[in-house]
């Protein structure tokens, strides 16, 4: 039987790449079904996302043969099935609103995620968890019990082979060390238009400065903190009669739904991190 596969890469540009790539999948009987590329001219680099049908190598087989193909363009690659749902764990704290967003979508077949388990450091959305039959895990954290909570988030994230974590609305800044340990595979929303209003309390800074937009940035988790590669973005009008209450409500549909694309894409193999930055194939 025949599957569906999703290869991507990146690697330095050169000519006769996207000939490379078509050759290699034709003398293994893949049909290419969808493609798309990008050259960044300011970093030299290529990146390409190629989804295919192939019957006549198996996952390993495959895997192993671009292995020895890529090695020659130095190209840093990804092959998956796409009949594998993303093993994904969500963290939240008391703001439950991307949560439930999330939940939802999953569950009306909107997102190929298979969801494993959610962690927070609060105890109100174990009934959630349950009317989903997903496990929730409560860890609470303090200032001196931070490294150890990580160590069991972590241990949860690797006993459910979580491909995929999403912080929606986790309000506690991660350590370096996890950050490092996800990294490539970790998406935040952070309830502000970034560059602008990093760090704590962005809908009280918004509103100080009096601004006319308001705004959510979904992006990948690393250890400087709201600086990681931006995958998505939106925003909202606002205006002087707004209160913080008024932005932060206003807000929470936003960050929903920017983070719900972020998710999507990522799971759907179309987010390929470039430097600080992204390359999107939608």
């Amino acid at each position: 039987m025949s599957q569906t596969y999703i290869l991507t890469f990146s690697c330095p540009d050169r000519l006769g790449l996207v000939h490379a790539v078509s050759g290699f999948l034709m003398e293994r009987g893949g049909n290419i079904e969808e493609a798309a590329q990008y050259n960044d001219p300011d970093t030299g680099l290529f990146f390409m996302r190629v989804q295919f049908r192939c019957s006549a190598n198996s996952h390993a087989e495959l895997k192993t043969q671009l292995g020895t193909f890529a090695a020659p363009f130095a190209m840093q690659w990804s092959l998956h099935a796409t009949a594998q749902a993303m093993r994904t764990v969500l963290m939240v704290s008391k703001e439950g609103h991307c949560l439930n967003d999330l939940l939802f979508r999953w569950k009306s077949g909107l997102l190929p995620l298979d969801i494993r388990a959610i962690i927070s450091n609060h105890r109100e959305f174990y009934q959630l968890a349950a009317s989903y039959n997903v496990p929730f895990h409560h860890l609470p954290v303090t200032a001196a019990t931070k490294a150890q909570v990580e160590a069991r988030q972590l241990e949860i994230i690797e006993a459910e082979g979580a491909e995929l974590v999403v912080l929606a609305r986790y309000m506690q800044v991660l350590s370096d060390a996890m950050c490092a340990k996800l990294s490539g595979r970790a998406i935040n929303i952070h309830h502000s238009f970034l560059p602008s209003f990093k760090g704590a309390k962005p809908y009280y800074q918004a509103h100080d400065r009096g601004v006319k937009l308001i705004g959510a940035t979904a992006h990948y988790v690393t250890a400087d903190l709201d600086e990681g590669p931006i995958i998505e973005q939106d925003v909202a009008r606002a205006d002087h009669s707004k209160t913080i209450e008024d932005l932060t409500a206003m807000g929470r549909d936003t960050e929903s739904q920017v983070l719900a694309r972020a998710v999507k894409w990522h799971s759907e193999h179309r987010v390929l991190i470039n430097g600080h930055k992204t390359v999107i194939f939608k």
